[in-house]
C-alpha cells in the first residue's frame, strides 16, 4: 500500500528562510553561462572613428542604472573600459572618467569618439548602483587600431 511521509514542522519551517537567503544572495548573480561581449567588432580590427559599437548580452538582463525592485537583481547596464590597465575594483563602484565610460540608461550601442592608434576595449556588467555583479561579468578584453 501507500506510504504516508510527514515532512516534520522544524524542518519545513526552516527551509523557507534558507531558500529566502539563498536568493537574496545570488540576487546580482549572473548564471555562469551570461556573457558580454562586442558584436561585430572583433579582436585586431582596424576601424576609424568615430566608431559604432554595439554591446551583446546572454542570460542576463539590461537595465537603467538605479532601477529599484525584483528587475534590478537579473540585469545591469554596460560600461565600455578603455584602454584600461587594471580592472577596477570588483567591491567598489565602477570609476566614471575618461576609460571607464557608463551607459545609465541600459544602452546597447554607443558612438566612440577615439584617437588614432591602437586603444583596448572591454564591456563590464554594472548593478543599479554601477558595482559589478557578483561575480563580475565582464568581455574578453579586444585591442583595435583607430586610423
Amino acid at each position: 500500500m501507500f506510504k504516508k511521509i510527514r515532512a516534520h514542522k522544524p524542518a519545513s519551517i526552516l527551509a523557507i528562510p534558507l531558500l529566502l537567503v539563498a536568493t537574496f544572495v545570488n540576487a546580482h548573480s549572473p548564471p555562469k553561462e551570461a556573457k558580454v561581449y562586442f558584436i561585430g567588432l572583433t579582436d585586431g580590427a582596424v576601424v576609424e572613428s568615430p566608431l559604432k559599437v554595439k554591446f551583446g548580452i546572454e542570460g542576463f538582463g539590461i537595465t537603467p542604472a538605479g532601477t529599484t525592485g525584483t528587475r534590478r537583481h537579473t540585469a545591469g547596464h554596460h560600461h565600455v573600459l578603455m584602454d584600461v590597465v587594471q580592472m577596477p575594483d570588483m567591491d567598489a563602484p565602477i570609476p566614471r572618467d575618461a576609460k571607464h565610460i557608463h551607459f545609465d540608461d541600459g544602452e546597447t550601442e554607443a558612438l566612440l569618439q577615439l584617437t588614432p592608434g591602437k586603444h583596448t576595449l572591454q564591456l563590464l556588467l554594472g548593478d543599479e548602483q554601477h558595482e559589478p555583479q557578483d561575480p563580475p561579468l565582464f568581455s574578453k578584453k579586444i585591442e583595435i587600431t583607430v586610423r
